[in-house]
């Protein structure tokens, strides 16, 4: 009886045992919980990389599609990976994508905001996540975001009416703006209107049309142009548009009514047609932000934070919340007669694809 007792008994602590072992293996399979902590990136072993999303506003401009590429690049030559995702313009589906990267348990998150205000729900929720997030040329509005990096945008405003009235000192100005909820555009008009005010004032200069651009669509360009030549009886001396897009909506305006490269139009981001326009003599002026030194310092920044290193941040932008560490680079003013040595110059743009000399 002893003896069957003993073996009964090993018998029931071998089922235990392996029990113990099924369940601990079955926790180990389930999905993470929605309160759990990420891992600390100084536990990461060298096997595991770190990895940046990168949720971006749009790619439905060429300009954009080369930060995807140039900021992929960058972020993989740094030894880290990333994932890319874009909402084409919409809020809504621009949160559901963020909230899938932090789902994935990013270690960094890089926004592009679509609408400056509505992404300071992104930035809460993946400091509640414990993730960190760095705004990519546009600034998240009243949030607590960590770090922004872009161009001196209202420097960018500048630049074009600096161009446009030297060569129109008097006149009938239209303004063409971006998106109202791109804090990118509220500081380009306010670029603009520091050179333009005190010519205003002065009565030298008269804005006779001054209109946002919904979503920066081409689309609404080319109607607000319509309604300002329409408003003026075609009467205007000279244009300023956010950006090339809106400036190729002008023009095309313009040309309906064989005004194009009669009246003298501004606008930026360097894209490719732009500068076959100002080659035509169509557009005037683009403005250059070399976008490789945008999406390289982005990069770095995001690794560097990811690993919880020092960042030199060169100055301190306000957000409407807080004083959001920031670096602001140059934006260059770019005219036929500087193509060469700026986009050219870089490798921006191809110097047959400007000049239209592909087929020579």
């Amino acid at each position: 009886m002893r003896r069957l007792f003993f073996q009964i008994s090993i018998v029931m602590l071998f089922v235990l045992i392996t029990a113990a072992c099924e369940k601990d293996e079955d926790k180990s399979n389930e999905p993470p919980s929605k309160n759990a902590t990420y891992k600390p990136v100084e536990d990461l072993t060298d096997d595991e990389q770190i990895k940046i999303g990168f949720a971006m506003d749009t790619l439905l401009e060429e300009r954009w599609l080369k930060d995807r590429e140039l900021f992929k690049k960058a972020v993989e030559e740094l030894g880290a990976e990333v994932e890319i995702l874009a909402a084409n313009g919409n809020d809504a589906l621009q949160i559901w994508q963020a909230e899938t990267l932090i789902s994935k348990e990013i270690d960094l998150l890089v926004i592009v905001p679509h609408n400056a205000e509505a992404t300071a729900s992104i930035v809460e929720k993946a400091h509640s996540a414990g993730i960190k997030v760095v705004s990519y040329d546009r600034l998240v509005k009243n949030s607590d975001v960590d770090t922004y990096i872009s161009y001196d945008n209202e420097q960018v405003g500048i630049l074009q009416a600096k161009a446009i009235t030297s060569l129109v000192p008097r006149g009938k100005y239209v303004y063409i703006g971006g998106a109202e909820t791109d804090n990118n555009a509220q500081l380009l008009k306010k670029g603009v209107f520091k050179v333009l005010r005190p010519m205003i004032d002065k009565g030298e200069i008269t804005v006779v049309f001054d209109q946002w651009t919904k979503d920066w669509l081409p689309t609404n360009a080319y109607e607000n142009m319509k309604m300002a030549l329409e408003a003026n009886d075609y009467q205007i001396d000279a244009v300023i548009a956010a950006n090339d897009a809106t400036a190729g909506a002008v023009i095309q305006a313009l040309e309906e009514h064989g005004l194009a490269g009669e009246i003298p139009v501004a606008g930026q981001d360097a894209d490719l047609a732009a500068a076959q326009r100002i080659v035509q003599g169509t557009q005037t002026m683009t403005v250059y932000k070399p976008i490789k030194a945008l999406a390289e310092k982005a990069a770095e920044i995001a690794v560097k934070l990811a690993k919880e290193e020092e960042v030199q941040e060169d100055r301190k932008v306000n957000n409407g919340k807080v004083e959001v560490p920031s670096i602001l680079l140059s934006p260059i003013a770019v005219e036929e007669s500087n193509l060469d040595e700026t986009i050219i110059a870089d490798g921006f743009h191809k110097r047959e694809d400007v000049y239209n000399l592909t087929d020579h």
